[in-house]
């Protein structure tokens, strides 16, 4: 008879094979582009100009790390010589999502293989990153979300999101031992914390401050059901984001904050462990899901759980989630045993609100949910920070 722990093993081990044998799949259709979103099915992919495009490299370097098979390291060496023109060239880099870009990338091809070429890439990388920030006469300061520094609607915008990107300025902290990296992805952490995250444990999509005085003047939304609700994706990069903040600093409020928002966050989920895409949408038979923040919320449960003592009240609560969650995804959501299935997961929700693929493949689902499963059955993390 087998243990719930060798079963689940099983079941995580099963997933990541029918994986394996997509992503082959997707090589040989996607050639040198990148996936973004599905439509009817169908990955929507561009040529290496979205702010999601190092999903897919992160997902062929998780590949290769399981398989060793080098049509995996081909490919995956591949887009990261796409990212390196896409930097030499400042393709679509006027944004805070340079982590998501370069972390899952050129840093995961450092972690790898040792490349120091790659090394220096998301050394430039985090160099862009840091063009981002924003002095203020408060002396406090900000990591602007989107758009130019002179756009007015934009410039005073902080977002959730961010917290994803700041382990590659802790990283380059590390590399270089120049500690301007890890101070301003501190200051972004704890300016996170202070203003996005709500008193019970709730979270904003975004928050804008007064751009010359740093004054904070109040929470909106981008992608959520309104600016007062709780964007489950959003809560999701808290949860992660927070997580890994600690891992580098050592700061256990950021500990503290990510215990708090992944317990608000599967408190409020639905009776199937899966979320919708607003914890504070209407509910209805065709309320929308988003397969990809309960897959975000796997991953980082998994980096959670990694740092409390086996005596942590939590500590088991976290555990049966993450089980409980990961069963549901792979049972209720995942594409295993659709040998035409581009993506890995179903019902992931992009921008409800702008009509962009609502119910769908989100290449970022993909990503955590095969990130989640390789820490549960191959003790492999993902690209966020230097392995021991």
């Amino acid at each position: 008879m087998q243990t719930t722990e060798v079963k689940a093993k099983t079941l995580y081990i099963q997933a990541i094979e029918d994986i394996l044998s997509k992503t082959l799949m997707n090589i040989d259709k996607f050639g040198t582009r990148f996936p973004h979103v599905s439509l009817n099915g169908k990955y929507l992919l561009n040529d290496n100009d979205d702010w999601t495009d190092g999903f897919w490299s992160g997902i062929l370097w998780l590949c290769y790390e399981y398989s060793q098979d080098e049509r995996y390291l081909k490919a995956a060496e591949g887009a990261v010589a796409s990212f390196r023109q896409r930097l030499e060239q400042q393709v679509v880099l006027d944004h805070h999502d340079i982590g998501f870009l370069y972390s899952l990338s050129a840093k995961a091809q450092w972690i790898i293989t040792g490349d120091e070429r790659a090394r220096e890439l998301a050394l430039a990388a985090a160099d862009v990153l840091m063009r981002r920030w924003r002095n203020t006469s408060d002396g406090s300061g900000y990591i602007q979300a989107w758009g130019a520094q002179e756009n007015e609607q934009e410039a005073g915008r902080i977002i959730i999101d961010c917290l994803l990107n700041l382990p590659l300025l802790y990283w380059a902290s590390e590399q270089t031992g120049d500690p301007k990296y890890r101070e301003i992805a501190e200051i972004q952490a704890e300016r996170t914390r202070r203003y996005i995250v709500r008193g019970d444990d709730s979270s904003y999509h975004t928050f804008f401050f007064d751009t010359k005085t740093g004054v904070p003047i109040g929470g909106a939304t981008h992608q959520g059901y309104s600016n007062g609700s709780t964007w489950t994706r959003g809560q999701a990069w808290g949860v992660y984001g927070f997580a890994l903040s600690y891992r580098y600093t050592g700061n256990e409020v950021f500990l503290e904050t990510s215990k708090r928002m992944a317990r608000y966050f599967l408190e409020h989920l639905p009776e199937d462990s899966v979320a919708y895409w607003d914890f504070n949408a209407p509910v209805a038979a065709d309320t929308y899901r988003d397969s990809s923040a309960s897959a975000i919320v796997a991953a980082g449960l998994a980096e959670l759980i990694s740092h409390l003592d086996a005596a942590d009240p939590d500590r088991l609560y976290f555990e049966q989630m993450l089980a409980i969650s990961m069963q549901s995804l792979i049972n209720n959501y995942a594409t295993i045993g659709d040998d035409d299935a581009e993506g890995f997961l179903k019902h992931g929700s992009y921008h409800i609100h702008g009509g962009l693929s609502p119910d769908d493949y989100m290449i970022w689902g993909d990503y955590y949910y095969l990130e989640a499963l390789m820490r549960l059955a191959h003790g492999v993390s993902g690209y966020w920070y230097e392995r021991n």
